[in-house]
């Protein structure tokens, strides 16, 4: 008990060092010290490429899968699949319809995981529906979809 008591008095006189308030120690912490720099500030489209590029898609087929825009309705798209005969599809939707869709190469078949790059240039149908890519592995058996990897774009 002695010893909470000692150390609720150091505690309470470090505190309380000055009557007077330190407004120095006040400034610090509700200001911040911009500098001028001459670097021109980056343009949206990087900003929003730097922030999608942070997010990587994966599941059984596909591994990181990254999104990048490049321009108003334009997006990178890289990555890797593991692919039977490198060939892959995509088609984007927007939660009520297809908008655009295409296949792609790998530049290895599975059992390797092969790299892929390919630009989607698509627009939105309603201003406010979210785009969404999805990338897949048709069957051979009856060219259904397999290992779907949905992929945000914005």
């Amino acid at each position: 008990m002695k010893y909470h008591f000692f150390l609720f008095a150091i505690l309470l006189s470090a505190c309380n060092n000055s009557n007077e308030p330190n407004f120095e120690t006040q400034a610090k912490q509700d200001t911040t010290n911009v500098q001028p720099t001459n670097n021109p500030e980056p343009e949206v489209a990087d900003t929003i490429a730097t922030a999608k590029e942070s997010q990587v898609y994966a599941n059984e087929r596909f591994k990181e899968v990254t999104v990048q825009k490049t321009g108003e309705h334009q997006f990178l798209i890289k990555g890797k699949g593991q692919i039977f005969e490198a060939s892959f599809n995509w088609v984007v939707e927007d939660g009520h319809q297809e908008l655009k869709k295409g296949h792609e190469m790998t530049d290895a078949g599975a059992p390797e995981w092969g790299n892929f790059q390919f630009t989607v240039d698509v627009e939105k149908a309603r201003e406010n529906s979210t785009l969404m890519l999805i990338l897949f592995e048709s069957s051979p058996k009856d060219g259904s979809r397999q290992y779907e990897l949905p992929v945000v774009l914005q």
